[in-house]
């Protein structure tokens, strides 16, 4: 046998496992043996029962950014509406410049762009990942064309009459595509939870019900957070209440969401989800309290700010790594599946079945 090329080292041609020395003795010592060792059967009893997800950072960061988005959008419509020029170009920006980082890091977990335009191709409805798809795409453009309407805004006028006139176009369109994207702004920052549930992860799954408005006022934190950085304190006045209620909104959810979801809440309070998710609630808790007092003091209102925009990452990140955690646990997707065979067998008035031989 070669130890060369494609073959087996010299190192590991001497170090023949066992189960291969017996296997050259049972072929009568032809000089032949195989390098792989006899396969050993187990139980399944402990193993992984669902598969986690390949997902790696790209994909919690495309879920903070897709919100501080969508939450921008919002408050940048809300502000044009109500004669804040600084607070609107604030919220366009953010919202673009959050919204190309999402699509970058969707298309870097996809691997290239063409995998994003296939999904084009097919409008799905029962599918999240095809409708949350349609959405991003539908909302993109208004963001867009009302981050340009800002660009235009900060040109001389003779420069929009040269080869920058279509600037001057987008100037006049500002408001309705601003407006545009406000309406399709709270799918574009919900989508993406359903899109999470709507998994065989056991802490997704579980949490379908609260998941969506956690995801909502979590962006709506983050959007307000980062207002509160980017703008002068005179014009923050609806980022800030934005910020409170966006705050008490995750607070409240995700409290509820960890008392409906059973044993599939455990992994939110253990390792790095559970260091996550403490973080996440104090910083959102902090920056909710500062938006209080961050109407006089600037320092206030960018500290104030950084908190409920680093509360919001920790958010996504936690609920991520909490998920994978529960996939890694047979326990998370037995347990449950086993209390909800139960259930459906008292509702029905059926005699529940033995179901003590099932791994927990």
């Amino acid at each position: 046998m070669t130890t060369q090329g494609h073959g087996p080292s010299a190192q590991q041609t001497r170090a023949v496992p066992e189960s291969a020395k017996r296997g050259r003795r049972g072929r009568g010592g032809r000089g032949e043996f195989s390098m792989v060792p006899e396969a050993e059967f187990s139980s399944y009893y402990g193993r992984q029962v669902v598969k986690e997800s390949p997902w790696e950072a790209d994909i919690p960061a495309y879920l903070f950014s897709g919100g501080l988005a969508a939450g921008s959008s919002l408050l940048a419509a809300g502000a044009d509406l109500t004669g804040l020029p600084l607070l609107r170009r604030s919220g366009r920006f953010t919202a673009l410049g959050a919204l190309g980082f999402s699509m970058v890091a969707l298309v870097h977990d996809l691997g290239k762009p063409s995998r994003f335009v296939n999904m084009l191709r097919t409008a799905k409805l029962t599918s999240p990942m095809s409708v949350g798809t349609w959405i991003l795409t539908g909302y993109s453009p208004f963001a867009g064309l009302a981050a340009a309407a800002e660009v235009a805004d900060l040109l001389p006028a003779r420069v929009q009459r040269g080869p920058l006139r279509l600037l001057g176009l987008a100037a006049k369109l500002g408001r309705p595509a601003g407006l545009m994207a406000a309406l399709t702004a709270p799918p574009v920052a919900a989508y993406t939870a359903v899109l999470l549930a709507d998994t065989a992860t056991p802490s997704w799954h579980e949490a379908y019900r609260e998941l969506p408005f956690v995801f909502v006022g979590s962006a709506a934190a983050a959007s307000s957070g980062f207002s509160m950085i980017t703008t002068p304190v005179a014009q923050t006045g609806p980022a800030r209440r934005f910020a409170i209620g966006g705050a008490l909104l995750d607070l409240v959810m995700e409290h509820r969401m960890e008392q409906t979801m059973g044993i599939t809440a455990e992994p939110m309070h253990q390792g790095k989800a559970g260091k996550l998710m403490t973080a996440a609630k104090w910083l959102t808790a902090g920056g909710a309290a500062g938006s209080l007092l961050a109407g006089r003091s600037r320092t206030v209102a960018v500290a104030s700010g950084a908190a409920l925009v680093a509360g919001s990452v920790c958010t996504r990140f936690g609920i991520f790594e909490a998920g994978q955690a529960s996939a890694r646990d047979p326990r998370y997707t037995v347990v449950p599946q086993r209390e909800r065979m139960r259930a459906a067998a008292a509702a029905n008035g059926d005699q529940p079945a033995d179901l003590d031989h099932a791994p927990s």
